[in-house]
């Protein structure tokens, strides 16, 4: 069974930074296509990034190109997305989520297989 547990969620100001963190186990993943999803409240869950295990360019949402950056380490089975120039409307709960057997980056929620609990990012104007 694939878990994955993310961390680092928290308060920040407008411009600040955090980074969050995904830890995957359960099985090899080499294979699989990670994702970030967020959802604020009264909006609908929506893809931020996302990136192949096995290498390769991520892709990002406009809202958040040249901001966030989602890197992997393999070594740790961990997938992490910076968040940099935060601003009040990045407050969502953050999901990272995985695919197995992916040839290329998906962008709905509907697609991936596996889903963490998710962390609060709230930051204030």
């Amino acid at each position: 069974q694939v878990q994955l547990v993310e961390s680092g969620g928290g308060f920040a100001q407008a411009g600040g930074s955090l980074r969050l963190s995904c830890a995957a186990s359960g099985r090899s993943f080499s294979t699989y296509g990670v994702g970030w999803f967020r959802q604020a409240p009264g909006k609908e869950r929506e893809f931020v990034a996302g990136i192949m295990w096995s290498g390769g360019s991520p892709i990002y949402a406009d809202s958040v190109k040249g901001r966030f950056t989602i890197s992997r380490d393999n070594a740790k089975n961990t997938v992490y997305l910076q968040l940099n120039s935060l601003k009040p409307e990045d407050t969502a709960v953050y999901s990272c989520t995985a695919r197995p057997g992916s040839k290329y980056i998906r962008t709905q929620a509907a697609e991936y297989d596996y889903w963490g609990q998710g962390t609060q990012v709230t930051v204030s104007s």
